[in-house]
């Protein structure tokens, strides 16, 4: 794991358990952005840049503006408690969630390893040769989003098209109602 890949682990780490003990609404809002835009990294990082397209814009860009108009709507009424008591039985499973993960993560490939099949050259030379005659686009990575991907990548941007869509129209009405 490189020094990047370790401290974006541990930001993520740090903002997702922020985000599970503290009491104060809005600063759970601006630590759940932030968890959002780490994991965006991570999977850019991870060469997926599609999801990480999705998870910037829909975690930390529309969830994040929705969840702020919510709040903006309503009204806060303590503000002396910022930690919660945490749930044991819920930190226990938590933690065992964590582990498995952790476990998980260090059997991972690494990143580039050529004697993985996702990442095996001659998968690679097949999308090359044969994308255009299979798909009917000349560049490869269209070809493999629209054509072999397609229903995948339709999937993303519809998702991505509603979010936008109801954020549209939850500030159209909140300007409408504020005048």
């Amino acid at each position: 794991m490189s020094p990047f890949e370790a401290a974006l682990f541990v930001f993520v780490l740090v903002a997702a358990v922020a985000t599970a003990l503290l009491r104060d609404i809005l600063a759970v809002i601006v630590i759940a952005g932030a968890y959002s835009l780490g994991m965006a990294l991570f999977y850019a990082f991870l060469l997926a840049p599609d999801v990480a397209m999705t998870e910037a814009a829909i975690g930390a860009g529309v969830t994040t503006l929705l969840l702020l108009l919510t709040i903006a709507r309503t009204a806060r009424t303590d503000h002396t408690q910022l930690l919660e008591r945490p749930n044991v039985p819920a930190v226990f499973v938590c933690g065992a969630f964590l582990v498995v993960l952790l476990v998980t993560i260090t059997e991972f490939p690494v990143v580039g390893d050529p004697g993985i099949a996702w990442d095996n050259p001659a998968i690679t030379q097949y999308y090359l040769e044969h994308a255009p005659k299979d798909t009917g686009v000349e560049n490869a990575v269209t070809a493999v989003l629209a054509g072999y991907r397609g229903f995948d990548t339709f999937g993303e941007a519809t998702v991505v098209f509603l979010a936008g869509m109801a954020a549209l129209l939850v500030l159209k009405r909140e300007v409408f109602t504020n005048e």
